[in-house]
């Protein structure tokens, strides 16, 4: 006699996940969206809501903040029109971070203001988003991100609820400039919640008025001044009046300021600043000309003021590879990557000829003919023979700057690496770099990790220092040179091996890293600059991450891409081992086997290369030689 299987008990935190799921589709209003749970940073993609995964027993708190991200994403998908935003949002830069955060403070006003419980599970979200602290004593606008700032005193603004107390030193750094600067549109801001476009708007002109964003473009203006003119108390009718009454009487000193705010043309913020400077000349108001309104600096050079931390970096290293092993130890890994190499071989170089063959037939001497001055060009002499009046014809080798570029590939070496994603990174990084160098093309070679498991020597000192809060990146980076861009492969051949070493391979701290890297490219005398990453994850550090936000890590690597990709002369790719990096980078490519590794590195070379090819501009006549 068989016993009926028993039924597996399912955890404690399953139905909270299928209430949430049910909920996000209710909300959204949309029965095909796709709900997971999984560790990271909560993010929308399309109709994917990945949120984060709630402990087995989760604690009121916890079920407050994943629902509050369930409800911020679902009003998202409900009353949030992507196509409509990307003609609205800044390009880049700190312009585009204002502008997306008070979008979604937007977002997150319309559904509290219209459910209470939908309220307080907002509020649960925003103050674990500052549970950190790092803003709670901040005292200065240069340590104080202007987009949280401005999110948090929009949604203010449109629901009457102050911002936490651990975010509330934040605000109220900027509050003063804000309010005087921009009171007039804050206010106006309140009765466009439910208009994304005029919020839209009416967001571009306090980013013009804080002089980041650039003047709209034609056609722009005319659509703000068209809706301007409908609003009944819209700045345009004050402005009207101003110049209406031209009986000898000055208009006040808000209406003046108000002009600065509002104003949709290059003339009118002009004449908002001349107004604003003619009231300091008169003692009315204090000048704000020389205050910095934004941060100026770099996530590059100065993390810590855009929220990372470092607790102690005495420990960390950049090292060659060789001197992280033993010649003995490096001949026997290159000998067991040769093995690896020749089962690869087919493949990797099959994919690596097909790129050099197409970098090989962008270097083919190119002339230009039919010039008046340069070299004879004697297949023309016949000319010559037939018609004696005709002039001699010359041609010129054409420049090219082809050879003056650069490589870099930066290779994660976590532990979750390790195995067959390593060796097939280990062997398309040697394979490459002899093509690239084939071709003309210097490579350099990097690796990431940490010294240490869950934290090394800077942990010890955390803890002997009792503990102290939010004490920032808690581990000992190991920065290693696999290749420098000047040695030959040949020379660099048996450090690339010490990638198969056991133990090297740790955990990964990929915002730093990434910095690191671009920081040797830009050093660089070469023109063109690529940097590749290739990586099989989100930036993991348990003891960094134990004490801090659980997308501390991620956070600032978001900061470190956007900055290369948007400030940067180096051109920034990634690769993603079963790890979606589309969503970090601009630039990039997901597969979903290590075996595929090759053919996408090949393919973003190629495509850049191919990309670079036509920006070049069209010359003389002209004609290749082989």
């Amino acid at each position: 006699m068989t016993t009926p299987p028993t039924k597996r008990k399912e955890s404690p935190s399953e139905p909270l996940k299928r209430v949430v799921g049910l909920t996000v589709r209710a909300v959204a209003g949309d029965e095909t969206v796709n709900v997971d749970f999984s560790p990271g940073k909560p993010h929308l993609e399309g109709h994917h809501v990945q949120l984060p995964e709630p402990a087995r027993v989760p604690s009121k708190r916890e079920i407050a903040v994943v629902r509050g991200w369930a409800d911020s994403l679902a009003l998202t998908l409900a009353c949030h029109d992507e196509k409509l935003h990307r003609k609205l949002v800044p390009p880049s830069g700190d312009a585009r971070a204002v502008f997306e955060a008070v979008e979604r403070a937007r977002v997150e006003a319309i559904g509290a203001n219209r459910m209470d419980g939908m309220a307080n599970n907002l509020a649960a979200k925003i103050e674990d988003q500052f549970a950190h602290g790092r803003y709670a004593t901040v005292t200065r606008r240069e340590d104080a991100p202007l987009d949280e700032a401005l999110a948090l005193i929009v949604r203010e603004k449109l629901t009457g609820q102050a911002p936490p107390p651990t975010a509330k030193a934040l605000a109220d750094v900027w509050r003063p400039v804000l309010e005087k600067r921009c009171g007039k549109t804050l206010k106006q801001l309140a009765a466009k919640t439910g208009d994304q476009e005029a919020f839209g708007r009416l967001v571009r002109d306090l980013l013009r008025t804080l002089e980041m964003a650039e003047q709209p473009n034609e056609g722009e203006s005319e659509e703000s001044e068209e809706e301007q003119e409908q609003q009944p108390d819209g700045g345009d009718q004050e402005a009207e009046g101003e110049e209406d009454s031209n009986d000898g009487q000055e208009s006040s000193g808000e209406e003046r300021e108000s002009e600065g705010e509002e104003g949709d043309t290059a003339e009118a913020a002009d004449a908002g600043e001349t107004q604003d400077i003619e009231i300091d000349a008169e003692g009315e108001a204090e000048s704000d000309t020389a205050e910095p309104w934004r941060p100026n600096l770099s996530v590059l050079d100065a993390p810590e003021n855009f929220g990372y931390k470092v607790y102690s970096n005495t420990n960390d290293e950049v090292v060659e590879a060789e001197k992280l092993s033993t010649p003995e130890e490096l001949d026997r890994l290159r000998a067991f990557l040769d093995k690896e190499l020749r089962v690869l071989a087919s493949t990797v170089s099959r994919l690596a000829n097909r790129l050099q063959r197409r970098l090989l037939a962008k270097q083919n001497r190119a002339w230009d003919f039919d010039l008046e001055e340069g070299t004879l060009d004697s297949a023309r002499l016949t000319r010559i023979i037939i018609d004696p009046m005709h002039a001699l014809s010359f041609m010129r080798e054409r420049d090219t700057d082809f050879r003056d570029t650069i490589v870099t590939l930066l290779i994660d070496n976590s532990g979750s690496m390790r195995g067959r994603p390593i060796m097939v990174a280990a062997c398309c990084a040697d394979i490459l770099a002899r093509t690239l160098e084939r071709c003309g093309v210097k490579v350099e070679i990097l690796g990431f990790t940490t010294k240490a498991w869950k934290g090394g020597e800077a942990r010890e000192k955390w803890l002997a220092a009792g503990k102290p809060g939010n004490p920032g990146r808690l581990n000992d980076l190991r920065h290693i040179i696999y290749k420098t861009a000047d040695s030959p492969w040949r020379r660099a051949k048996r450090s690339l091996a010490l990638m198969m070493r056991e133990g090297l391979l740790k955990e990964n701290i990929d915002g730093e890293a990434l910095a690191w890297a671009h920081q040797r490219l830009l050093a660089r005398p070469e023109q063109r600059r690529i940097l590749m990453m290739i990586s099989d994850g989100a930036p993991v550090d348990d003891s960094t991450l134990s004490v801090n936000t659980g997308s501390y890590l991620e956070h600032h690597l978001r900061q470190v891409i956007q900055e290369i990709e948007t400030r940067s002369p180096v051109e920034l790719i990634a690769i993603g081992i079963g790890h979606d990096v589309t969503r970090y980078y601009r630039r990039a490519v997901t597969i979903t086997d290590a075996s595929e590794l090759a053919g996408a590195m090949t393919d973003k070379l190629v495509e850049l290369f191919e990309e670079k090819a036509e920006e070049g501009p069209a010359g003389p006549r002209s004609r290749a030689v082989h």
